[in-house]
């Protein structure tokens, strides 16, 4: 009996003393009480905070993904109509060119057409005068060969011209079926 007196007075190696227990409690709940009070709602506020900025971080990144894509859009179709207005400028300038280049050929064909003109009008002017002087200088020498033939003076004017006058016309009806 002794040992089981002796037995139950010793402490138990794996049993804690209740004071210890009562003890190790009441600062197992102070503690609870401290972290759920004091520290828990900073982690809760710190979290909380966090995830905001992570939350706002992705949002803002996001928004200027968008933006970023926009704009890119926005330059792709400024770039397209640059192109567009270039290439009408292109073809304007283009069909400018021709024009230009046909009224200068116009121009150049009207030029060239009032020289010729203009050149066939001296040569008629020079030939008609040629014509005249050589008809002026025919009639003389055939009024002086006729007269030496004839023997007689054809002095009188209204005579010589006559006389002239109808050998050219002689003259102009046998060399004119000649000429076709």
């Amino acid at each position: 009996m002794n040992t089981s007196i002796l037995a139950a007075e010793t402490p138990s190696p794996v049993m804690p003393h209740l004071a210890e227990v009562i003890l190790g409690l009441v600062a197992f709940l102070l503690l609870l009480f401290v972290i759920s009070k004091f520290v828990a709602p900073r982690f809760e506020k710190l979290y909380a905070e966090r995830t905001a900025k992570i939350e706002g971080g992705i949002e803002k990144a996001e928004r200027a993904q968008a933006e970023a894509e926009a704009a890119l859009q926005q330059y792709k179709a400024q770039l397209a109509e640059a192109r567009a207005e270039s290439a009408r400028i292109r073809d304007d300038a283009r069909a400018e060119a021709e024009q230009i280049k046909e009224e200068l050929r116009a121009q150049a064909q009207e030029e060239s057409a009032r020289i010729v003109a203009q050149g066939q009008a001296q040569l008629a002017a020079q030939r008609a005068q040629i014509v005249a002087e050589l008809r002026a200088d025919l009639g003389r020498h055939a009024v002086e060969l006729a007269s030496r033939v004839v023997g007689e003076s054809l002095e009188d004017e209204a005579r010589r011209r006559g006389t002239v006058d109808r050998f050219l016309a002689e003259l102009d009806s046998v060399s004119a079926p000649a000429k076709s």
